[in-house]
């Protein structure tokens, strides 16, 4: 089992977590909502729970609860700019499908 980002999305992050003055790193995550079932979710995270599992990739901790890290399994994150938009990107080998605004997936 694996998550990976690429060096666009490490340099976000560790600057998102420099400018924030503390964190052991991200969290990645899923919830259920939107039109297609499931939706990602990332956030600083302070504190490692003994259930998280902890990728470190490219000098940033990637933080995942078990139940998540089922869905996300072989996830890249990126970190894409398209003209005035800018946002991390999760390619994820795992979703079947997403809503057409692209906020929510299937599996």
């Amino acid at each position: 089992m694996a998550i990976t980002m690429t060096e666009a999305a490490a340099q976000r992050a560790r600057s998102f977590l420099e400018q924030r003055g503390k964190g052991e790193g991200i969290r990645l995550g899923i919830k259920t909502t939107g039109c297609s079932g499931l939706a990602y979710v990332m956030e600083f995270v302070d504190h490692v729970d003994d259930t998280d599992t902890v990728f470190e990739e490219r000098g940033v901790k990637i933080i995942i609860d078990g139940k998540s890290l089922l869905y996300l399994d072989g996830t890249e994150l990126d970190f894409v700019k398209e003209g005035l938009n800018e946002g991390f990107e999760f390619n994820n080998p795992n979703a079947k499908g997403e809503c057409g605004c692209g906020e929510s997936f299937n599996v």
